[in-house]
């Protein structure tokens, strides 16, 4: 169990919960803050002034005054009706990820929930009752409010959740482990669905698994270098430091480190007939070092999102006021799941000309044809880089900006969105198909280091070469490829490429 100091908590702990699904709960301390902003909004429930969402309707309703004894119906009634969400159900990872960023957001105390409702998602998750969150039909502007909806129905013995990975009612859910509703107070329905928390959660998710994309590029790009025959000197410190940016410079460094001492490099440092190797192989730091600085700006501002409290209104205990503001409004995540998609996109597309190279004889510097030992009866690579080419175009396709396709929704209240929901979400799909690029790479570049024999690459390549053909042999006669791309694809998305070679590249 995590112990969660809210606003103070990292992206690695948060990686460690969304990694190993590790139940979390917040700390002791955040109690008495978190009970204070309860009583005041306990007190306004009770009171004659009308406070936005504790005893009025919602959004364009806000004018519609609520009487004491129907505040509870009222936040029943919200999370049903805002249940809305469609497509597939989230993965459990982001949908746990998702509910410990939302006891950060309430933790914070400027929510006005009571601490109950608290202990009822640290329950939840303790006991593995997982909401089922449709992963369709946030715009990210009043909070993500339909997919929290469908986390806060849940709590409520509402809608749907997994208990040991069995998809059921929430009531049987919650009732098989030990677990009761909750009735909702005053503004807690409006806690719980208000907020960045589904679009944050995704966005991180899409950051973590991008990181990992990363780090393999290196080990592959490395990898390729050496089938190819390509030149390190594009890789010397002294190039990078004069431009001085730290990913280009971390990137340079680390795959000087894993090519070290490798006997295909130091056969054809003098002697080469090749001036300049193309700039896929050339420009690697400059091309990757610069999506690593973008993956780190979007992690900055994440980590920012993650420990923020972004509900309305917001319960202002030290000035005993309730105020109405726009925190819920997810511009920042949808910039950040922007910048994500962008560096995916790039790292994808230069691996695939990596992958066109060792294919194509005549740039691959006597390869054989499709890196099969038997060109013509055989096809090898051909339709594998392919593939590479169809997933790189799709991510380009994908990484197109989001936050920029504003659509005025609940009638026109929120006339400005920020569509980081699906912004985030496609992160997902874009990681996906990049660790297919980087795995056919992967495929290629072992298999051209191969062919370079009696020559062998450096001692940490071939410890990668060897965890490779553990469980895919070398490719002679052509055979059914689906399973060795998949194989490949998994060790890229479980991050076993990098730990292989000992690398891991500080965020």
């Amino acid at each position: 169990m995590i112990s969660l100091m809210p606003g103070a908590v990292t992206l690695a702990t948060l990686k460690d919960i969304y990694r190993n699904q590790t139940p979390a709960q917040l700390h002791d301390s955040a109690r008495p803050a978190v009970e204070a902003a309860a009583q005041m909004v306990a007190n306004a429930a009770a009171g004659e002034e009308a406070v936005y969402g504790i005893n009025t309707g919602f959004g364009k309703l806000a004018s519609k005054k609520i009487a004491p004894e129907d505040t509870t119906t009222l936040q029943r009634n919200l999370i049903l009706s805002h249940c809305c969400g469609v497509g597939d159900p989230l993965p459990e990872d982001k949908v746990r990820l998702m509910m410990t960023l939302k006891l950060l957001s309430m933790g914070r105390g400027a929510s006005g929930v009571r601490w109950l409702v608290i202990e009822q998602i640290e329950q939840m998750l303790a006991h593995g009752v997982i909401p089922v969150v449709p992963s369709q039909g946030s715009v990210g502007a009043s909070g993500d409010l339909a997919p929290l909806a469908h986390m806060a129905a849940a709590m409520i013995g509402a809608g749907e959740a997994t208990y040991e990975g069995i998809r059921m009612t929430s009531q049987e859910a919650l009732e098989k482990a030990g677990l009761e509703p909750i009735v909702l107070g005053p503004k807690e329905g409006l806690g719980l669905i208000n907020g960045t928390q589904f679009s944050t959660a995704c966005a991180l998710a899409g950051l973590f698994d991008g990181w990992r994309m990363a780090e393999a590029s290196m080990v592959i790009a490395a990898l390729s270098t050496d089938a190819i025959m390509g030149s390190t000197a594009p890789l010397l410190a002294d190039i990078h430091s004069l431009r001085g940016h730290a990913g280009q410079i971390d990137v340079a460094r680390e795959m000087r480190t894993v090519m070290e001492g490798s006997e295909i490099r130091e056969s054809h440092r003098e002697d080469d007939t090749r001036v300049q190797d193309p700039y896929c192989i050339r420009c690697q730091p400059q091309v990757l070092g610069a999506a690593l600085d973008v993956l780190r700006m979007a992690a900055n501002t994440l980590e920012i999102e993650a420990n923020a409290v972004t509900d309305n209104p917001l319960v202002l205990v030290n000035e005993g006021r309730i105020v109405s503001g726009g925190n819920f409004h997810a511009e920042y995540v949808g910039f950040a799941a922007d910048q994500i998609a962008l560096a995916l996109a790039e790292i994808g597309a230069i691996a695939q000309r990596r992958v066109a190279l060792m294919v194509d004889p005549t740039l691959s510097y006597d390869l054989p044809p499709f890196l099969t030992p038997n060109p013509g009866l055989n096809s090898g690579f051909m339709i594998a880089e392919v593939t590479t080419a169809a997933l790189m175009s799709e991510n380009k396709h994908l990484a197109n900006p989001c936050v920029t396709d504003s659509t005025p929704t609940s009638a026109n209240q929120e006339d400005h969105v920020s569509m980081a929901a699906h912004g985030a979400l496609r992160l997902g799909r874009m990681n996906d198909n990049l660790s297919v690029i980087l795995g056919v790479e992967f495929l290629c570049a072992a298999q051209g280091v191969e062919a370079r024999a009696p020559l062998a690459t450096s001692t940490k390549l071939n410890d990668v070469i060897a965890m490779l053909r553990t469980q895919v042999p070398t490719l002679g006669e052509d055979r059914y490829l689906a399973p060795d791309i998949e194989t490949a694809s998994t060790m890229v998305r479980d991050g076993k490429v990098a730990t292989a070679a000992g690398l891991e590249v500080a965020a």
